[in-house]
């Protein structure tokens, strides 16, 4: 019976079997760059989380907008904070003036939080079409591979079982492959869900309290 080897699946594979392995490569690779990334931006979120408190303890809004600045290096509750002097001027002429202070501050607000989530779920489409997709490219992969390596076989004279384990084991490799790529990703991607929704729903109570100060000075 022949060893079950990678490279040996791969001198025996065609172009298909190879653009498959090329791709999961390249998915594993960006995975891996998204998690590593979004890994030290949601450490550094969290980080930063406490930032809000010291947005109430300054003695100004404009000393709270800067503890909140050397603090916040992400800018995620920088976003929120700095709403405060964004207010439009009252003799403006614009769409935005001609709503009373509460709906503008909330308008501004919004939009601030809108721009937060953005930045704080950038990639995770892309990290869950990976961990949902890189399974079945690997079993492509097997199953192409199987047929392959069938194929030569048959072709070579009577079918005997340990011609055929060693390019059929060889062939489920690639699902495993895909299997290595699909589960970091899955991890990844439900780890920074959990960290999303803990600073949406911490930014969301902060713009409900700076909402309710500046709409009273």
């Amino acid at each position: 019976m022949e060893h079950f080897s990678f490279a040996t699946y791969w001198d025996r594979g065609d172009a298909i079997s190879h653009a498959v392995a090329w791709l999961l490569l390249a998915m594993s690779l960006t995975s891996w760059f998204f998690i590593l990334s979004k890994g030290w931006m949601a450490w550094r979120v969290r980080r930063s989380a406490p930032v809000v408190r010291r947005f109430w303890d300054a003695p100004t809004l404009q000393d709270g907008v800067a503890a909140v600045a050397a603090g916040d290096p992400e800018g995620i509750y920088l976003a929120l904070a700095s709403q405060g002097t964004a207010r439009v001027a009252p003799g403006q002429a614009s769409l935005g003036s001609a709503v009373g202070p509460s709906e503008q501050m909330t308008r501004l607000l919004r939009d601030a939080i809108h721009r937060s989530t953005v930045r704080l779920e950038s990639g995770l489409t892309l990290l869950a079409s990976i961990a949902s997709t890189a399974p079945f490219v690997g079993l492509l992969g097997t199953v192409w591979g199987i047929y392959h390596a069938l194929a030569a076989v048959s072709s070579s004279g009577p079918v005997q079982i340990d011609r055929i384990a060693g390019p059929v084991g060889e062939a489920l490799i690639m699902t495993g492959v895909g299997l290595t790529v699909a589960i970091p990703a899955v991890l990844a991607y439900n780890g920074f869900n959990r960290v999303n929704r803990l600073t949406l729903s911490e930014l969301d109570a902060f713009a409900h309290d700076l909402h309710a100060y500046l709409t009273k000075t």
